[in-house]
């Protein structure tokens, strides 16, 4: 059902989104949704229809209509995932390798979108849908620990985290080769590729990138593996920096050597793990911190190196 809101203005000078967008923040009605109610004249002042910039006056009469949420036109499915926590706001979860997380053209099922709205029996909705909030995203192929928003109000509030770099993002990552030195930081600029447009490049007119990494053991067979911390979160970050530094992660077929795996170790996709988030509870503003072992592949992997360094 709709739910109507009426407010009586006693101080004047004041954005009518703005005012709205703090009067019902509890109820996770994000500014962008209240100024979409403007445009669809949900919203009156005085019996008037009026643009979201409008200067508010004192003893003016508002009126809000909030539609009901409606359903997704996707529907639910099984899609493996692990859950590390769950309440009414969010949902934090381990995600396998090999799953998608957003439907797009090529994934129209079996996502992880799709495992979440099977799963969350209790969704609120986001952008006025009935399906999860994707705050960030992992690669197909590479495996972790995620947090899904279950309301309005947790996505906005997760995704203002992670623009003003609050979240903690640390990842693991099997490179090829030995990097000189035990750690070191990568502060280069990744742009779209100019030829190929779904790989990611170093670009002078790129988006501010760094990456912090150290060396967390070495192998005989040339391979390393590294701890990383993501100071900005851009698209393919680790994989671009790591294959400028010339040592590009171990399976990573896309920005390392053409024949980038090791059947023979057990790496069959790219070796990469987001291991630790940290970020506050959009709600309380408690301070959370998950941690997501290795995926079984990556361990069985190195079971391996480490049995070879023994012989």
């Amino acid at each position: 059902m709709s739910r109507n809101h009426h407010f009586i203005i006693e101080r004047a000078g004041q954005r009518l989104d703005l005012y709205l967008a703090t009067q019902l923040e509890d109820e996770g009605v994000t500014r962008s949704r209240i100024q979409q109610f403007i445009r669809d004249g949900m919203v009156t002042v005085n019996g008037t229809a009026r643009k979201a910039k409008y200067l508010l006056q004192a003893g003016d009469d508002i009126m809000v209509t909030i539609p009901p949420v409606t359903p997704s036109e996707l529907v639910g499915e099984p899609v493996e995932f692990v859950t590390l926590h769950e309440d009414e706001e969010l949902i934090v979860l381990v995600k396998p390798p090999g799953i998608v997380v957003h439907p797009a053209a090529g994934h129209s099922s079996a996502t992880l979108v799709h495992g979440l709205l099977y799963h969350c029996s209790g969704l609120s909705g986001t952008n006025g849908e009935l399906r999860p909030g994707i705050v960030h995203r992992l690669d197909k192929d590479t495996s972790g620990v995620m947090v899904v928003a279950k309301t309005d109000f947790a996505h906005q509030a997760l995704a203002d985290q992670f623009k003003r770099r609050e979240v903690k993002k640390i990842y693991q990552a099997l490179v090829d080769g030995r990097p000189i030195g035990q750690s070191g930081r990568v502060d280069l600029p990744i742009g779209r590729h100019p030829v190929h447009r779904k790989k990611m490049a170093i670009r002078d007119d790129g988006r501010e990138a760094v990456t912090n990494w150290r060396v967390l053991d070495r192998f005989v067979h040339g391979l390393t593996l590294l701890e990383l911390g993501l100071e900005t979160g851009r698209t393919h970050q680790i994989r671009v920096h790591m294959a400028a530094l010339s040592h590009p992660v171990a399976g990573d077929s896309v920005y390392g050597r053409k024949n980038s795996l090791y059947p023979e170790l057990g790496i069959t996709r790219q070796c990469l793990h987001a291991h630790t988030l940290a970020f506050s509870h959009p709600r309380t503003g408690e301070k959370l911190q998950f941690t997501a072992p290795l995926w079984k592949d990556m361990l069985y992997t190195l079971e391996l190196l480490r049995q070879a360094a023994g012989d």
